[in-house]
């Protein structure tokens, strides 16, 4: 049986390695990475429902990040095991907030949200339907 991507309040756990390229100078997690992370998370937790991004992008839509909002706890080194869940908090007309939360070894190391839109090729909104 399918997951309904929209019911609110879903969750997607994925877990994943830190990659050495992934780090900086300072031998942690680079800040940008954690905005791949997450996107990452918004597409696996697509597919764990049973819906391809490329193929809503090949329908002529797009969900574009419109707002994110990042707060960095702690730091994350190569080579650390770190789990990401993707949580769906809210579903508006033409738009998801998603909320963020990586851990490694139940210490929290970010949290964040993030409000994606649904538009058509021209950038027009258009309502979110899967």
């Amino acid at each position: 049986m399918r997951k309904n991507l929209l019911d609110v309040g879903s969750v997607h756990s994925l877990t994943f390695r830190v990659q050495y390229n992934e780090t900086d100078g300072q031998k942690r997690v680079h800040h940008a990475n954690y905005l791949n992370y997450f996107e990452r998370g918004r597409v696996e937790m697509l597919r764990e429902a049973g819906l391809s991004y490329k193929k809503f992008e090949e329908s002529g839509l797009l969900l574009v990040v419109t707002e994110m909002s990042v707060k960095y706890h702690a730091g994350a080194e190569f080579d650390d095991l770190l789990t990401l869940q993707t949580k769906l908090v809210e579903v508006r007309k033409v738009r998801l907030v998603h909320g963020y939360q990586i851990q490694r070894e139940g210490e929290i190391v970010v949290t964040a949200t993030s409000t994606i839109a649904c538009v058509d090729s021209s950038g027009h909104p258009r309502k979110i339907e899967f």
